[in-house]
Order: structure tokens, then C-alpha cells, then sequence
């Protein structure tokens, strides 16, 4: 099944659901930065939650998410829109701790205490972006971007992430949910909420079931009890070309791509996000040096 993120509600419209199945969605990623399984792991629940939160954008709006923890895993950056496309990296892709006391993936010993968490929202329209930032709480990040929704959105939520990788280093399975209760929920709705959440089953395991979003949507509120509103494809896309990096080599200054001529005779540029590969020839640089110098008399 492709990976796709699903709307419902939920207690006639008292708590809101998002549920996704990203499992190709990290497997690219996987590919494309040939993670270690630690760093699989947090690089895909990063990547699941940034789609989780970028489905209550509007429009052409979109977000950054920046963890920088101060453990080995370095800096993770996630960009997404609410379209279900979302691009991220880690600094160090080859990282492959022990598993922790549970026998888990050891995200947290990764990502490293103390830390931050910070969301940048680029809105249509807006001049400045709008910035949410809070502490990391444990690193597992499922907890981290809970306590930000708590503390930056000030909205009551509960995120569950999980990537699951084999041992060929290939992810199994991966997928998150949020639920949030809205304005105006009964006393009732809350407390049904919080009890199914605190009999929930390990998210790693039911993906390992193969329990549907739908599963999962009965897990979190009851079989009977959500209705769903909407079904997008969700998947890792990067919008880089070598036209946007030929523009970026420009900002370089007429000297630096002169240097690059003469002593490389090419240039070879990688996307951070994706790990796509551009090649300029000498005679591109020339080009590009030529339009620096033409810019410079208009």
C-alpha cells in the first residue's frame, strides 16, 4: 500500500485525528542518505511528525522542523507542506548505537540531552516566518513534538512515532499519529482519550502487525467512534535542480568561481536534502561567471 496521511474525527467532532503510513516515504530517505539504523530512526520520525503537523497548514504554506540535540546524531532538518512532501537529513547518516534497556532503537541516546526543537512556519503572505522553539524533553522526539504542541500551539495533543528497521539495514515499517482534542470537548471525550492512550499497545509493534491506520485510528478512539474525512498520498519529494544550484553557485562572488575554474576545472554540488548530485562543467562556471559580471552592470 502506498504511504498515504489520513484525516478523521472523532466524538462528533470533539478530537481530531492524523494518522500516517510513511513506510516508503523514511525507506527513501533511508536510500537516498544510506542512514544506519539509529540514525534511520530518528531521521524517520522526524520526517513522520513534520507531515503530521504540516497537514493543519493552508495553501502553499510550509515548515521547517530543526532538532539539535547534543548527542552524536548532530543536527536533523525537515522541511514538509501540506501536500504530503517532505525532504530531511541527518549530519552524521552512520550512526548505529546498541539498542537501549527496552531492547529499542536508541533515538534518544542519538539525539542527545539537552536540546532544542524548533519549527519555523513559512506562511503565504508573510514576511517572517512564524517560530515555535522549546527544550528537547527526552529525544525520543514522539514526546519532544508533544511538548512543543503543548507549550508553542497550546493546543492539548499526543504524537506517537515509530520506524522499525531490519536488519539489512532497510526500514520494515514506519508510521505516527496525533490526536487532538478540540475546544469544547466533554470531560468524557478526554478521559476515553487518555485511558485508550495509556492502554495503547507499543506503536512499533502494532506496525509490525501490519495494523491498518484505520487499526489504528480504533486503537487510539474506538472502532465506532471516528469518522474519516480525508486520504492524501504522502511522500519524500526535494524540489532541487541544477538551475536553483546554478543560482546559489552565483552568490559565491566572481572570484571564488574563478578559483573553482582554474584549479578544479568543474564543480560538483550536492543537495543536503536529497543527496541528488549536479555537475557544472568549466564551461558552465564561465557562463555563470559571465551573468555575475553582466548582474554587476545592470
Amino acid at each position: 500500500m502506498s504511504d498515504q496521511l489520513v484525516k478523521a474525527l472523532a466524538f462528533d467532532k470533539q478530537v481530531r485525528l492524523y494518522l500516517v503510513n510513511a513506510k516508503e516515504t523514511v525507506s527513501e530517505a533511508q536510500k537516498r542518505h544510506d542512514t544506519w539504523h539509529t540514525a534511520s530512526a530518528a531521521l524517520g520520525r522526524s520526517l513522520i511528525a513534520s507531515l503530521l503537523l504540516a497537514a493543519n497548514l493552508k495553501g502553499e504554506d510550509r515548515l521547517s522542523v530543526d532538532i539539535q540535540g547534543s548527542g552524536p546524531l548532530g543536527r536533523i532538518l525537515v522541511e514538509a507542506d501540506n501536500q504530503g512532501q517532505v525532504r530531511g537529513f541527518v549530519n552524521q547518516a552512520h550512526l548505529a548505537l546498541p539498542l537501549n534497556s527496552q531492547g529499542k532503537l536508541d533515538v534518544a541516546g542519538a539525539v542527545g540531552l539537552p536540546g532544542t526543537l524548533t519549527v519555523n512556519k513559512l506562511i503565504q503572505g508573510s514576511s517572517q516566518p512564524y517560530q515555535g522553539r522549546v527544550p528537547l524533553v527526552s529525544g525520543e522526539l514522539g514526546e519532544d513534538f508533544t511538548y512543543y504542541m503543548a507549550v508553542s500551539e497550546q493546543t492539548p495533543t499526543a504524537i506517537g512515532l515509530s520506524v522499525l528497521v531490519d536488519k539489512d539495514e532497510t526500514v520494515k515499517a514506519a508510521g505516527g499519529f496525533m490526536v487532538q482534542m478540540l475546544p469544547g470537548a466533554s470531560e468524557e471525550a478526554i478521559q476515553t482519550v487518555e485511558a485508550k492512550l495509556a492502554a495503547l499497545p507499543p506503536l512499533s509493534d502494532l506496525l509490525d502487525q501490519g495494523a491498518t491506520l484505520e487499526d489504528l485510528a480504533g486503537y487510539l478512539v474506538g472502532s465506532d467512534n471516528f469518522t474519516i474525512l480525508t486520504r492524501n498520498p504522502v511522500s519524500f519529494a526535494c524540489p532541487c535542480s541544477q538551475e536553483y544550484f546554478g543560482q546559489r553557485l552565483k552568490l559565491l562572488g566572481e572570484s571564488e568561481l574563478e578559483a573553482m575554474i582554474d584549479e578544479d576545472h568543474g564543480a560538483e554540488v550536492v543537495c543536503h536534502f536529497c543527496h541528488n548530485k549536479y555537475q557544472f562543467s568549466q564551461e558552465d562556471l564561465e557562463e555563470i561567471v559571465n551573468q555575475v559580471k553582466g548582474d554587476k552592470h545592470v
